[in-house]
């Protein structure tokens, strides 16, 4: 039976990623093709099709399944409307998860941060230490930010804790926040 979530598809898809996101970690995009991913993965061409419309569908299809996995580590706190500014959490799965995080990044999927301004960035924090002064600066300023420590991070093969990289980007404001 062919539906949507059943094992042997999603196994299929998880076989196929995997070795897409090797793959990217030393090819362009354009230089990888289904043939390629088949081949390794010993999956049938139709199978790839049926989950996918080409590479870049599936580049999109893991940016997509990254991006929400980083949504529903602060679920919570979105409909809670709250901020813990508990970064550890995406630094854990920064950490188990390094060579799709690298492929995002590869892939340039990084212009609006691994956070969604909507709901990650504290606002309101802003606003008291910024005297609410171009606040649309500081969110960028934030992002940019956040993505060069995590590129920096994940391309030093993660050495630092996850205790460590929350400190470092905690410093970076602790001259404000003691105010």
């Amino acid at each position: 039976m062919n539906t949507p979530n059943n094992k042997r598809k999603r196994e299929s898809q998880e076989k196929i990623e995997k070795v897409f996101v090797q793959l990217i970690q030393t090819k362009e995009i354009n230089e990888i093709s289904v043939t390629d991913i088949c081949n390794i993965t010993k999956l049938n061409r139709s199978t790839f099709y049926a989950n996918y419309l080409d590479i870049y569908d599936l580049a999109d299809k893991i940016k997509i399944r990254l991006e929400q996995e980083v949504l529903n580590l602060y679920e919570d706190e979105r409909l809670n409307e709250y901020n813990s500014n508990d970064f550890s959490k995406i630094f854990h799965l920064i950490k188990n998860n390094p060579l799709f995080f690298k492929t995002f990044f590869k892939l340039g999927y990084d212009s609006n941060g691994l956070f969604n301004q909507e709901h990650q960035y504290d606002t309101n924090l802003s606003k008291k230490l910024y005297e609410d002064k171009f606040i649309d600066y500081h969110i960028e300023f934030f992002k940019a930010g956040f993505n060069a420590i995590v590129k920096k991070w994940l391309y030093n093969g993660c050495q630092e804790s996850v205790e460590d990289m929350c400190s470092i980007l905690m410093s970076e404001y602790s001259g404000k926040l003691e105010k």
